[in-house]
């Protein structure tokens, strides 16, 4: 598998306050790498820095390609066109305007193979959103709204796409559903870097794992063995986590 994203020696400051230190990390071409930790650990301040948003005065050092691109001197919208293009969490959805518009507001570029992602391949991919095509975002599930922001990312052609935290606010049984939907997105050859909070969950469709406190990457493998490391099974999946 050749490698699509490269992050090496990031670090990421908020004037004195130290956000990342050091973080390595990478993900393959047609693979799902998720990144889990506390609240604070440094996620979203990772997939921002890779998305190249910025929250108040952030300084960043290190490095991030795309392909062996260099990303770290581009701006956001540059990076988008490049093919990184990010789902940030809570609310990514314009409550006012209809799934359909909201999906039509990107205007769809030719991916490296020459092809557009119409609306009505989001339709394939979220079956659940064409009977809904005309309604308000504001009437809809938090799962619907979920793949709406989903389905409209993949509208902008990603090379990589990035979900910070895509279950927040569901329910369990919609949390799973989401995740098997990106998991078949990766399955078609979609490379995806996922912050996730049930990594119960998250673990049984991710290729590997990153672990991450208080900034630093302190552990990292495949989600079949990261299951049992004693640091995932006792802070997120209690006494059933080799069950």
């Amino acid at each position: 598998m050749s490698v699509l994203l490269e992050v090496d020696e990031l670090r990421v400051r908020y004037g004195r306050s130290t956000a990342l230190s050091g973080v390595d990390l990478t993900v393959g071409d047609g693979e799902l790498v998720a990144v889990a930790g506390a609240n604070g650990a440094g996620k979203s301040t990772l997939v921002n820095a890779v998305a190249g948003w910025s929250r108040g005065k952030a300084s960043a050092t290190g490095s991030i390609r795309l392909a062996g691109r260099d990303l770290a001197a581009l701006p956001a919208h540059r990076r988008t066109k490049l093919g990184v293009v990010l789902v940030p969490e809570g609310k990514s959805v314009f409550e006012r305007m209809t799934v359909e518009e909201n999906l039509r507001m990107v205007r769809a570029p030719r991916d490296a193979a020459g092809r557009r992602y119409e609306v009505s391949d989001v339709y394939d991919v979220f079956p659940q959103l064409p009977a809904r095509a005309q309604a308000k975002c504001a009437t809809l599930s938090g799962g619907e709204r979920q793949m709406v922001a989903i389905g409209r990312a993949l509208r902008a052609a990603p090379r990589l796409l990035i979900l910070d935290e895509p279950s927040v606010g569901l329910a369990p049984r919609l949390v799973v559903e989401v995740l098997e939907h990106i998991r078949e997105l990766v399955a078609g050859g979609l490379s995806v870097l996922l912050v996730e909070q049930n990594v119960r969950a998250t673990l049984e469709v991710a290729d590997r794992l990153y672990l991450l406190e208080q900034g630093r990457v302190v552990g990292t493998g495949p989600c079949s063995e990261m299951r049992d490391d004693d640091r995932i099974v006792s802070a997120y999946l209690g006494r059933l986590g080799r069950s």
